[in-house]
């Protein structure tokens, strides 16, 4: 299935929790799972992190479009698993929000996912899974998550770049990536140079080097996600 992109205006999204049959109907094989995923890679946690149970579209009159998600908190290695096993059972989604950075002379700025992480090689913009810090009186704070992880992941802090309005939302089947453009304030150079030295200061960056892209071609297709590709083809 290829990825769709859609823009919408504004996120609504809330934490609204409910069991999860697949957590308990496949509870041995998630756990036989998890033991070969930290055998592995040991670092990996089991903390709990948000899945999308109910999404929709609303076109509203005023104010435009409208994505709307419910959210449930899941142990980390119960997603790790149904979305190492092809995502089976009721539709649940991985619903997260991304900084789509991008310097002031257009080109887009990617990070290579370390080897200790559970997307190790993949390149792609700053994200997480979002999780329970994001929940803030009911609301899943997706704009927040997407300042967050940008800082923890680059050293960039929101005053840094400047925000475009809305959202495009890449929906890839059970993946629902939020995209929000990120335009630096700084020429390419810069900004590479910038993150490379808080990179290099980390002691276990999630980030091993930052990649450019300007035009199709620039990245290795094989090391983008399907969204990933979808996104950056629109531009």
């Amino acid at each position: 299935m290829s990825a769709t992109l859609v823009h919408v205006d504004q996120l609504d999204c809330s934490f609204e929790p409910q069991p999860w049959a697949f957590a308990t109907q496949q509870a041995d094989a998630i756990d036989t799972h998890w033991t070969q995923a930290r055998a592995q890679k040991p670092g990996l946690f089991n903390g709990q992190v948000l899945v999308a149970h109910d999404v929709g579209i609303e076109n509203q009159p005023v104010g435009g479009a409208v994505f709307r998600a419910r959210f449930m908190a899941v142990d980390y290695k119960a997603f790790l698993a149904w979305r190492d096993f092809a995502a089976p059972g009721t539709p649940v989604y991985n619903c997260f929000a991304m900084a789509a950075l991008q310097t002031r002379d257009g080109a887009f700025v990617l990070g290579e996912m370390a080897a200790h992480t559970a997307n190790a090689g993949l390149i792609h913009f700053a994200a997480g899974t979002p999780d329970l810090s994001d929940v803030i009186d009911g609301k899943v704070d997706l704009a927040g998550s997407v300042l967050r992880e940008l800082q923890e992941e680059t050293g960039l802090c929101p005053q840094d770049i400047a925000l475009a309005p809305g959202w495009t939302l890449v929906l890839d089947g059970p993946r629902i990536a939020c995209m929000k453009r990120c335009v630096l304030k700084g020429d390419t150079e810069a900004v590479l140079a910038r993150i490379g030295a808080f990179l290099a200061a980390e002691a276990e960056p999630e980030l091993v080097r930052m990649h450019v892209w300007r035009r199709a071609g620039d990245i290795d297709a094989a090391l983008l996600p399907g969204f990933m590709q979808a996104y950056l083809a629109s531009f």
